[in-house]
């Protein structure tokens, strides 16, 4: 395989499992030095493990991407270790409870705004002051196709990635001039452990969302892994402020 990542550096948050675990791997498979950020040591660890057994580089570090603290601390970790920042994926998030609005708990709102949105927002605000000190840089934040429609049942979590779309706008308006390019993914239901555990909650949903996916599948960690991967090659160059919606067909109906 080609290592068109040679000598580029890549963090990703919440890349202990699912979509941000196969990122990392794609991003160590094409050569690039991968910061891999979770709250979960032990499976993130097991992450770098398996980039090194690659032969490729990788450090972890434990973060909780709802404290300001923590995430400057995770920029500057990467910029000590490998005094550059070229690709930022920002990905750790959580789905919330699933409950009308009228009831939803408060305590778990806030909980999903400030990992979802906050974290997000946060995020980008350490990574590019490293990036617009070194000239360039490529920013890929996770949304959804909740942050397009409406998600019955979830509103937080549909807020929090509407915003995050929003966020990948403008700072991609900001940076447009910079050499800094931002845009974000909008995955369908994704077969990841928390996809899953959605499912435990509410074993009707399954056969359900899936019925209204056009492919009548659900979508891979590696359809979504693709994607981030493109967004930051230089096949995307001309690419900016865009929400690439990966979904199997369901917003073209």
């Amino acid at each position: 395989m080609e290592k068109k990542f040679a000598n580029k550096v890549a963090l990703i948050t919440g890349a202990a499992a699912g979509i941000g675990k196969e990122t990392a791997l794609h991003f160590a498979k094409l050569g690039a030095k991968v910061i891999v950020s979770d709250i979960d040591e032990i499976e993130g660890q097991k992450t770098v493990a398996s980039i090194r057994e690659l032969g490729e580089d990788a450090h972890f570090f434990k973060c909780d991407v709802s404290d300001v603290k923590q995430v400057f601390e995770l920029v500057e970790f990467t910029k000590t270790t490998y005094q550059r920042l070229d690709f930022a994926i920002n990905n750790a998030g959580i789905a919330g409870k699933l409950s009308p609005t009228i009831n939803y708990p408060i305590d778990e709102y806030l909980k999903v705004i400030a990992i979802n949105q906050n974290g997000v927002f946060y995020g980008m605000q350490a990574q590019l002051k490293v990036m617009l000190a070194q000239g360039s840089g490529c920013i890929v934040n996770i949304a959804s196709v909740a942050g397009l429609r409406g998600m019955p049942m979830s509103s937080p979590y549909a807020a929090s990635k509407h915003a995050v779309i929003g966020l990948t706008k403008s700072v991609a308006l900001e940076m447009a001039a910079k050499n800094i390019r931002v845009n974000a993914v909008c995955p369908v239901f994704t077969l990841t452990n928390m996809v899953e555990s959605m499912f435990v909650d509410r074993p009707d949903f399954e056969e359900k969302l899936r019925v209204g996916i056009p492919m009548k599948r659900y979508g891979t960690v590696t359809d979504i892994a693709n994607q981030i991967i493109w967004l930051c090659s230089d096949e995307s160059s001309y690419i900016t402020g865009q929400s690439l919606t990966v979904d199997g067909g369901m917003m073209a109906g």
